[in-house]
């Protein structure tokens, strides 16, 4: 069931749900519109890579409106993830460990079922005109070739359609948005680090031509990650990749 004031629309196929939601917000679409598509042919993930988009996962991208700085609207990734991460949790048998590896993508048993990729325009007064949150969620399928794995909802023993999985999802994250928009960070801070992947163990970040090793002890008030270094001197992090160390 769609919470209610959100809407959804359904489209055979798109070249990637961010961008027809991007046009529609900038068109005057409402808060809590959603594009959703049964397959994309030009999907996106973070820092330009190509998403693959066959049919039988889910791909959709909603349009919030929440008015704050660029700075707290970022925070919507951690609130993204959370909706993602509760999902999963409701469709996979409870033995399975369902993580958030910093700062979004939801790991079940360590393995990557899905990929957020939030875009934004900056409105009157400098404040966020809109918020496009575009999700996919792999459940028939995982695109191969992530570091630490991918997986899929079937191949954990969910039998869930793609219609119940993204009821699922959207419940939750009109629920998690909810909460955001009344607390503020700090409760979805508390609720991230209990998903926390690799919280209180070594980990490397890539920063692209370099990499740092060091044990992740916590998330700040802001959302970076703090890396306590070999030297015992903390690092934040505010951009890179997480993976857990080579051995």
């Amino acid at each position: 069931m769609i919470p209610a004031g959100w809407s959804v629309v359904t489209l055979e196929a798109v070249g990637s749900t961010n961008d027809e939601a991007m046009a529609r917000a900038e068109a005057g679409a409402p808060e809590g519109a959603v594009v959703r598509a049964l397959r994309q042919e030009a999907g996106r993930g973070r820092r330009g890579r190509g998403w693959d988009s066959p049919p039988g996962n889910v791909y959709s991208s909603a349009i919030l409106r929440p008015k704050v700085p660029p700075a707290e609207a970022a925070q919507l990734s951690f609130v993204a993830a959370l909706a993602v991460a509760d999902m999963a949790a409701s469709l996979v048998a409870t033995h399975r460990r369902v993580a958030i590896k910093w700062p979004n993508d939801v790991l079940v048993d360590d393995a990557k079922i899905s990929g957020i990729l939030l875009e934004s325009a900056v409105g009157e007064g400098g404040l966020v005109g809109h918020v496009v949150i575009g999700v996919g969620i792999n459940v028939a399928s995982a695109p191969p070739g992530t570091r630490y794995g991918a997986t899929h909802l079937a191949a954990l023993g969910s039998t869930a359609s793609t219609d119940t999985v993204f009821a699922a999802y959207i419940g939750a994250l009109a629920r998690r948005y909810g909460e955001w928009r009344t607390s503020g960070f700090a409760e979805t801070r508390v609720e991230w680090l209990r998903r926390a992947a690799w919280l209180d163990r070594d980990i490397e970040v890539s920063l692209g031509e370099t990499s740092l090793r060091g044990r992740f002890v916590d998330l700040d008030e802001r959302g970076a990650l703090l890396l306590q270094t070999a030297d015992g001197g903390v690092r934040r992090i505010t951009a890179g990749d997480v993976f857990p160390p080579r051995a």
